[in-house]
Parts: C-alpha cells; structure tokens; sequence
C-alpha cells in the first residue's frame, strides 16, 4: 500500500518547531510547552505508522444471472496488524446498481483487530445485460492519529455476464430451404414424417403402412399418404452494432441484443443450428451449432456487443465460410441507419440467401432538433425509410418495422407474414 502523509502532520511540524525557535529565541518556556505537544504527537504517530498489510479477495455468488435479478459480492478482508479506521470504496459499472444507486460507487469504513479477518456483503441489482468485471477496489486505511494513509487500488476481475430475460416465442419465422437432418421444421418437400400433405396412388415400393384404406376403399385402388418430413434448418442472427439509438426506455441495440437472445434460444429449443454474425466496428461470428453448448456460446458472445466508433469495413465476404452456409435463414436484427450494414444486407440478398429483416425502430430515440422545420425533417426521414424498406422487399426480403411498445411475437407474426404474401415462404 502507499502511504501518504496527512496535511495536517506539515502543520503540526511547523508549529512545533517555530514554538520551539521561538523558545530558544526568547529564552522563555511557553513557546516551548505550546510545542510540546505537537512534538509529542508526532513522534508517537510516526512510532506506531505501520503498514497495515492488507489480504484482499473478492468473489460473486454467482457469475451469470438474468436482466432484474440480484447479485451478491463477498469482499473478505484480512490484516496482520491493527486498522483503526479502513474505507473500502467498490466501483459499481454502468448497468448495475448498489444501495446507493445507479451506477454509484459503494463504500463503507470499519476498524479491525491485528489478525482479524471480516467478510462484507454488497448487494447489486442487474438492471442491463452485459459482461461485467467485478471487484475494482480502492482501499484506505488509517492510523490511530490520523497522521498517515494509506491507499490501494485493486482490479479483482470477479466476472459477471448478465444476459436479457429471454421472451416465450410460440411462432417462428419458417425458412424456405431446410437441411437434410431430422429436426423441428416442417419441410416443404415430401418424404416419411408426421405432417399431412397429400394422397396418391400406390407404386411398387410404397410401405404398406402408408396405405390410406379410407381412399382405397373409396376409390377401387391402394392410395397412399404423402406427408412432409421434419427436417432441421441453419439460421444465422444478424446482428447490427454499428449504431445504437438511445430513448427513454432504452435503445436499439438493448432490443436487438434481447431479440438475439430469445430467438437463438426459441430455435434451438426446436433442434435447429444457430450462427451469429455481429456485424459493428468489429466482426463477430459464430458457426451454426445446436444444443445447450451452443447457447451458451452465443449468449456469451452476445453479452460482449458493444459499438465501436471505426471507418474500417471488408464486408460478408471475409468471413469464413461455413459462418453462412448454403440454404441458411438470415434473420437480420438492424435499425438500418449505417450504410456498411446497409449494403451487407444487399450483399446476402444477391448472394440468393434467404433474409428476414426487423428493422429496430430509431424514430421515437432520435432527438428532437426543435424549430418548425422537425415535423417537415422526420416525415423525409421517414419517407426515406420506407423508401429503402421497398428496396429491400422488391429483391425479396421481408421487412418489419419494430418499436419499442411491441412484442416481439408480433412482429415475427408479421414477418411471416410479409412472407407469405411475398410467396417466399412455405405455403
């Protein structure tokens, strides 16, 4: 620890010794008993200024939790001397909150006895998703006086990854091609599975246990049923973090991110693989992988978006290529405000991907500039929005404005929709 002398051990040493100057000037003890004290004092605090050798650890009692939910973090002290008075101060970051609020820094002082070890409890409140560092410490321990301190700094790096409360998807949106593994989606083709499709007539090779005795007596001849095998699908999250638009109860990215989340873990739950590609001031992607492992991947790389101020861009075309493998879903989670993300999306269109974008609404968090041309200004904003949405669902897209007052739900309802109608989607 480094010690630090306080300022009023200068003035105590000034005046003991012009008391004592004085004395030896005037040749008269009062000068002299006036310092004494002073003296005293500080020769009783610089014998007992010890180091008082601190041990410091840190942990969580846990290190993953949800959006809402509580965390606590241990400090467990130990000193191998005497501390009269020691502050410990925890800086809270950003997105979590302590007794003393919002991202303010936790303190609190005790004393404690040579050899004696103490445990102190703080409490935080998860309020935003993230990967957090805990345990960023300062320590300041003081002397019987008051003569000394000492200061130490400590990063204990106690991790902490707080993912978005995942929504309850009942609909997804429906890919056109799917792979050829048995999975959850119903595929357009036929072949052996548990959907309906269609009856027709028998042919050598057929299973007997295809047979549809209710047509065949009907119709004089063995007729069979045609169903729609269960197949698996690749979808990809596109995840745009070039921008983020703040409102007032929250920003595109929070709903994005969420979004991301509750999709990646909705598909999986169905034995779909799930990629994610971040596209932002850096590139993040992720292979399309299926189980438990996988969303535990993804949420993790999810939680460590953030946005990066950059010029550089080399688009989809560097990333390695089974990140977007043939006859994948792309659903693209975009306020489509940069234009590097923009043409990324244009980019997979005319690869012949198959895209579904939301577009994360940046209308109700823009600012408001004020004077009477703003209403004039956000209907061109506006109209030159809906201008590149068109664009994008004349190659084939279909694209869903969402705001921050709908559920999520909603618009996949009506992506597939737009899809449908577009006749893109399975029928």
């Amino acid at each position: 620890m480094t010690r630090r002398p306080a300022r009023k051990l200068a003035a105590y040493v000034g005046v003991a010794a012009v008391a004592l100057l004085a004395g030896l000037a005037l040749g008269r003890p009062e000068p002299v008993a006036v310092a004494a004290p002073q003296a005293v004092l500080v020769v009783a605090g610089l014998a007992a200024a010890r180091d008082p050798e601190l041990d410091v650890d840190a942990t969580a009692d846990r290190d993953r939790a949800i959006v809402g939910d509580e965390v606590a973090v241990e400090v467990r002290l130990r000193t191998h001397r005497a501390v009269d008075r020691l502050e410990l101060l925890l800086v809270v970051p950003p997105g979590l909150e302590g007794p003393a609020g919002p991202a303010r820094p936790w303190a609190v002082a005790l004393a404690l006895a040579a050899g004696e070890e103490r445990t102190v409890t703080v409490t935080l409140a998860c309020r935003r998703w993230g990967a957090y560092h805990l345990g960023d410490l300062h320590l300041r321990a003081h002397d019987r006086f008051r003569l000394f301190t000492w200061e130490q700094h400590l990063d204990l790096s106690v991790p902490l990854k707080v993912f978005p409360e995942p929504e309850v998807l009942r609909s997804l949106v429906r890919p056109v091609e799917t792979q050829v593994s048995t999975g959850g989606q119903v595929s357009r083709h036929r072949g052996d599975g548990i959907e309906f499709a269609d009856i027709r007539p028998f042919l050598p090779g057929d299973r007997p246990r295809s047979i549809n005795w209710r047509a065949t007596a009907r119709r004089g001849a063995p007729w069979v049923n045609e169903r729609h095998p269960e197949r698996t699908t690749d979808v990809v999250l596109f995840l745009d973090s070039f921008v983020d638009v703040r409102g007032e109860h929250g920003s595109t990215l929070d709903l994005a991110v969420g979004a991301a989340a509750s999709l990646a873990a909705a598909y999986l739950r169905q034995r779909d693989q799930v990629g994610l590609v971040g596209f932002g001031g850096f590139v993040q992607w992720l292979q399309p992988g299926g189980g438990q492992a996988a969303l535990y991947r993804l949420l993790d790389t999810l939680m460590e978006t953030q946005v990066f101020a950059t010029v550089a861009w080399k688009g989809i075309r560097h990333l390695p290529p089974r990140t977007l493998p043939p006859k994948a879903l792309i659903v693209a989670l975009t306020p489509l405000l940069d234009e590097r993300a923009v043409a990324a999306l244009f980019d997979l269109l005319a690869r012949g991907y198959d895209v579904a974008v939301v577009e994360v609404s940046p209308m109700a968090g823009a600012p408001a500039a004020g004077g009477e041309w703003e209403p004039l200004a956000r209907r061109l904003w506006a109209l030159e929005r809906e201008t590149l949405r068109h664009r994008y669902q004349r190659l084939g897209a279909a694209v869903v404005e969402w705001t921050e007052d709908v559920h999520l739900q909603q618009v996949l309802l009506e992506v597939e929709a737009c899809r449908r109608h577009a006749r893109i989607a399975p029928g």
